[in-house]
């Protein structure tokens, strides 16, 4: 999770709800989720901008 938060501030985004999921935590057996949360459509774009491909026509 703190290695997606660096990753995702280095790209300029912030997902204030990002965190480890209590519950997942908390059972027998963890197996922790990270839950991303929560965000706004601006952030929600430049996510999708930041995951999405260079085609190789915009880079020549």
């Amino acid at each position: 999770m703190k290695d997606l938060r660096a990753v995702l501030a280095n790209a300029g985004i912030t997902l204030p709800s990002l965190r480890l999921d209590p519950a997942s935590v908390a059972r027998e057996v963890p197996r922790p989720i990270v839950e991303l949360g929560g965000c706004s459509v601006d952030v929600a774009a430049r996510l999708a901008a930041a995951l999405r491909p260079q085609r190789v026509a915009e880079a020549g």
